[in-house]
């Protein structure tokens, strides 16, 4: 951290002549016991009036003639004070580095003359006694305080850096007067120092704007099959009232919409709750090999219908991690699913679950499923979590997909401590690889395999 200048390391400035006249204001109390003291000779030991005024006369010149610098407590204070204005006190930088928040101090010149470790940490260039232009080049930032320093108004304001990437900031700039200055009292004058405090609301924005798409997109998908409803019901009230072969057929479209708009709905109150625990690890112990065939065995339903032969390949041997055992056999239904519905081309569903090893303390469970369908373009991958998106929008809706699914099993994940990677080629399929913390030791952690 940059060191910051004190007054102790302030360079001593030479103290100012003082005028004839301020030197004799300076030695009047002298000059008055002088005086007193001439006045009580003259009274009691018969001294001359006129060698006294003599004396006086002589003492006044003296006093105001000869050179000497100034020392009265009134200068030393204003000199002291002029000081104190130039550099933040103790009190003040206590402050500042009490508040979470890059801080940094300058004064009405933009000088800066004090920063904070937050501030240091965000802006490596930023140090006393350099230019706030130096260190922070926003020019929204730099003009908001060129005008603090005029009108003595404090400002918020915000703006965005594009380099190196998007980012948000918002700055609050006030200004400080120091006890005694011409602006305390809104009277002419700089401020003694400016306080501009810098938040990063990337992170707010990127959450804000991501709670606009999804409620964006919540409502796009419900309003399509909610659209359907609308106008199949009117269209049975109406024109088909005495058509028994269309209000069957038009029943059944219903019913699908219907089926759509409840999967979409489950979905986000999934995703809605699994968010409201993302902070809270869970403290049970499961296990994993048994959560993935009783998994395998639900879908085999759904793997006869799509004529997928699903391949189980998993060690008799216990896996053993602290998990959410619902929230698992949601993860393992969810990629399961995902291979038999955009899989089924390649007629098998191959999961795996590799042993743990290597590092103790970073020994981990990988399980796998992989399909031989078409394959993903690489271009999708990154994209693969994110809420509402799919590779093929009429393919997923054909195959009642709600576009959730892998962004629940991104946020389950991000609460088991454990990651998602997507392996894909076009035309030879997809692999995706769930990697969880292993338990070497699971003494005294509830097993909830039976729940």
């Amino acid at each position: 951290m940059t060191k910051t200048p004190t007054t102790l390391e302030e360079p001593a400035e030479p103290r100012p002549i003082a005028s004839p006249l301020t030197r004799l204001g300076d030695a009047r109390w002298i000059l008055i016991t002088v005086f007193c003291a001439a006045m009580v000779a003259v009274a009691f030991y018969g001294v001359p009036f006129s060698a006294v005024l003599v004396m006086m006369a002589v003492l006044g010149v003296v006093t105001g003639l000869i050179p000497r610098r100034a020392s009265s407590r009134r200068v030393k204070l204003n000199a002291q004070r002029e000081i104190r204005r130039m550099w933040p006190g103790t009190g003040m930088k206590l402050t500042v580095d009490a508040l979470p928040t890059p801080c940094i101090v300058a004064d009405g010149r933009g000088i800066t003359r004090y920063v904070n470790k937050q501030a240091h940490a965000a802006y490596e260039g930023v140090k006393p006694g350099d230019p706030l232009s130096f260190s922070l080049r926003a020019p929204s930032l730099l003009e908001a305080f060129d005008r603090v320093c005029t009108t003595g108004e404090a400002e918020r304001i915000n703006w965005i850096e594009k380099v190196p990437t998007e980012t948000w900031y918002e700055a609050h700039i006030a200004p400080i007067y120091m006890p005694g200055s011409a602006g305390q009292d809104r009277g002419p004058g700089l401020p003694d120092f400016i306080l501009v405090v810098i938040q990063d609301q990337t992170e707010n924005r990127r959450l804000e704007r991501m709670r606009t798409d999804f409620v964006a997109n919540a409502s796009h998908e419900l309003r399509t099959p909610l659209a359907s409803l609308t106008g199949f019901i009117e269209t049975l009230q109406g024109p088909a009232r005495n058509d028994p072969e269309a209000q069957d057929r038009f029943l059944a479209i219903m019913l699908d919409q219907a089926g759509r708009m409840r999967r979409l709905i489950d979905d986000i109150l999934s995703l809605s709750r699994i968010e409201l625990k993302a902070h809270v690890r869970p403290a049970g112990m499961v296990d994993l090999s048994e959560i993935i065939r009783h998994t395998a065995d639900a879908m085999s339903p759904v793997a006869a219908d799509l004529g997928v032969d699903i391949r189980v390949e998993i060690q008799n041997v216990p896996a053993r991690i602290k998990g959410d055992r619902d929230e698992l056999i949601q993860v393992t239904e969810n990629l399961i699913e995902n291979a038999l519905k955009y899989g089924h081309q390649g007629k098998f569903v191959d999961i795996g679950l590799s042993e743990p090893s290597g590092d103790p303390e970073e020994r981990a469970w990988q399980l796998s499923v992989r399909d031989y369908g078409e394959g993903i373009p690489p271009e999708h991958l990154p994209r693969l979590t994110e809420r509402f998106y799919r590779v093929d929008v009429e393919s997923s809706r054909a195959m009642k997909g709600t576009g959730l699914g892998l962004a629940i099993v991104k946020h389950i994940l991000t609460r088991h401590r454990g990651r998602l990677e997507v392996e894909s080629e076009p035309g030879k399929g997809a692999t995706f690889k769930v990697t969880l913390p292993a338990i070497e030791n699971a003494a005294g952690i509830p097993d909830q395999t039976s729940v």
